[in-house]
């Protein structure tokens, strides 16, 4: 009976026996973690996008590259060749028509030309400047612009980076005449930018037309080409730079992107048809630029100049 009762007393008892305790880890959970990290240590922060890329950027070794050459040209005419000359389009050889009157037009080349002092002056007859221009109008002169030499896309960032700048780029999405290309080169100039990208096919190139509308800054502006432009954006994107379109369509105005005050990539496209839809649908932002005035589009150069001005108002502020 003695027996039963001691258990049944176990079993209605409510009394706990001694438990283990956590041994200080809830106290130590509820204490703080320290002061939050700044925006170029959080992982996944643009701010440590462009920190890891400078970082890969200062322990790799300095690789030769080039965005290939383009194409030999000849500007044909007495005032083209004139404004060429003038306007400081490279040029390694002038071909003068032997017995050739000797106008106002002819004396001003060939002084601006014995003045540069790394032009060829040389004489020839009419017949063999008619073979050379495949029979144009060249009035006695041609000047040779020897193949323009394109910088690497990477090198425009890389060069940035290397004078402790954000880097400031604009690429061209379907841009087909070479003076829109000069004018866009001008501005990267004019707002402290570092270079221009344009696609190798179906693009403007750094022809004789794109150096005179430059007025001399594409001397000191590096133009990149980009085998595949998408691509070439991905690449900026992996860099740490954040790429940003425009468009008639976008969600943000230019002037309220505060991205434009970091590294940044302006992606402008043809006056007409805009961004095409796989550049488009890579950029991390689209912007547009608001005209009160009604305008439906602007040219690319005078859309990249609006943009680069915001770009530099904010890195000035």
């Amino acid at each position: 009976m003695a027996g039963n009762s001691q258990r049944r007393n176990r079993r209605t008892s409510n009394k706990k026996g001694a438990t283990v305790g956590s041994g200080g880890n809830r106290r130590r959970g509820l204490e703080g973690k320290g002061p939050t990290p700044p925006a170029s240590a959080r992982k996944g922060h643009v701010k440590n996008r462009v920190a890891n890329a400078k970082a890969k950027q200062a322990s790799r070794r300095p690789v030769v590259r080039r965005g290939g050459k383009g194409q030999s040209e000849m500007v044909v005419g007495r005032n083209p060749v004139f404004e060429a000359l003038r306007d400081g389009v490279p040029a390694t050889t002038l071909y003068v028509q032997q017995f050739i009157d000797n106008d106002e037009r002819v004396r001003e080349a060939l002084n601006l030309a014995t003045g540069r002092g790394n032009i060829n002056i040389m004489e020839a007859p009419r017949p063999e400047l008619d073979r050379m221009t495949n029979g144009l109008n060249h009035q006695g002169l041609v000047l040779q612009v020897p193949p323009y030499e394109y910088a690497h896309p990477e090198d425009l960032a890389e060069a940035a980076y290397d004078d402790h700048d954000e880097p400031l780029i604009v690429a061209l999405d379907g841009v087909t005449d070479p003076r829109n290309l000069g004018a866009v080169v001008r501005s990267v100039s004019a707002f402290g930018g570092h270079g221009v990208v344009v696609p190798e096919r179906r693009a403007a190139g750094m022809t004789a037309g794109a150096w005179k509308t430059s007025a001399g800054t594409a001397a000191r502006t590096p133009v990149a080409r980009a085998t595949n432009l998408t691509r070439c954006l991905e690449q900026y994107q992996k860099a740490g730079l954040t790429v940003v379109g425009l468009s008639a369509d976008g969600d943000t105005e230019v002037h309220e992107l505060e991205a434009l005050s970091g590294p940044v990539v302006i992606v402008v496209g043809s006056e007409g048809k805009g961004l095409s839809r796989l550049v488009g649908e890579t950029c991390d932002f689209l912007v547009r630029i608001p005209m009160p005035g009604g305008a439906e589009s602007l040219n690319a150069g005078v859309a990249a100049g609006v943009v680069l001005y915001e770009a530099a108002r904010r890195r000035m502020g």
